[in-house]
């Protein structure tokens, strides 16, 4: 073999142990740093709205003792169902005013909470931690009068998993889902098609297999151009979900769904009818 052909074989031979040792060190990165890229308390956006519905401030402890900040909105238990809105992945209760606000103008109670390490809380985000955080948010409800069947769980893009998961089994009022994915494996082949991510992923969130679980009325929401979740997976969970169950389609939201008429309008024809 010829001394060129030689150095050529080394040369290659450098590069793919580079490539090696750079995808090791991607997967050591991912690993360890994965939480960091899931949960992102915080993004801030919308932060020029004002809030137009009285709220009053509660703090939720959870039985790992963290105490949640939440807003709490009560016109009746006695006459209203209330809502337990869990929020998404990413800012601050701040950045849920544009949607609560609406709240005021249906005939709705409603409760949301921060979760573990957002809004100033203490904690670190996991799945488990957040199961415990929406746990700990209906027992707060039940201890102040309001029973599960008064109870609509409507979780937000990641609050979706979540909602999906503590409404298993249970007997809510509602469950409302929008922008839902599959499960986090599934987001995360799609974000990341050269890595192992079932293997690595620590939060799984798998809507999917859960969702056969809920037996209450449900509402899935889900815009056609959401560019973080697609919407063939919103497709999909309403595929999957039991009767009774609707959906808002829409041709043109993003994954924070426009709240415009025909939203609102959907949202207070489901609640109104619901038991």
């Amino acid at each position: 073999m010829l001394k060129k052909d030689i150095k050529k074989m080394n040369y290659l031979a450098v590069i793919l142990l580079t490539f090696i040792l750079a995808y090791f060190l991607l997967l050591i990165f991912t690993y360890f740093f994965q939480r960091n890229l899931l949960y992102s308390p915080k993004v801030n956006s919308y932060e020029d709205d004002k809030i137009l519905v009285n709220v009053e401030i509660v703090k939720i402890k959870t039985s790992d003792n963290i105490e949640l900040i939440s807003w709490h909105h009560n016109k009746s238990n006695k006459d209203y169902k209330t809502i337990l809105f869990l929020h998404g992945n990413a800012g601050s209760l701040k950045n849920r005013i544009h949607k609560i606000n609406h709240f005021k103008d249906m005939n709705i109670n409603f409760l949301i909470i921060a979760w573990r390490g957002f809004s100033g809380n203490k904690g670190n985000p996991s799945e488990k931690g957040l199961y415990e955080d929406a746990k700990a948010a209906v027992r707060w409800l039940e201890s102040n009068g309001v029973e599960k069947k008064n109870i609509i769980i409507y979780g937000e893009s990641l609050g979706a998993a979540i909602a999906v998961e503590i409404a298993q089994n249970e007997n809510f009022a509602g469950i409302i889902l929008e922008s839902p994915f599959t499960s986090m494996i599934n987001v995360g082949k799609k974000k990341y098609p050269i890595l192992p991510v079932k293997l690595l992923l620590k939060d799984k969130y798998q809507s999917d297999i859960k969702i056969k679980n809920i037996y209450s009325p449900i509402l899935i929401m889900h815009g056609k151009v959401d560019n973080v979740v697609p919407f063939n997976m919103g497709e999909k969970m309403y595929e999957l979900a039991n009767t009774p169950k609707q959906n808002y389609f829409t041709e043109y939201d993003d994954h924070m769904m426009q709240y415009d008429e025909k939203l609102l309008n959907v949202l207070k024809k489901y609640i109104n009818g619901l038991n």
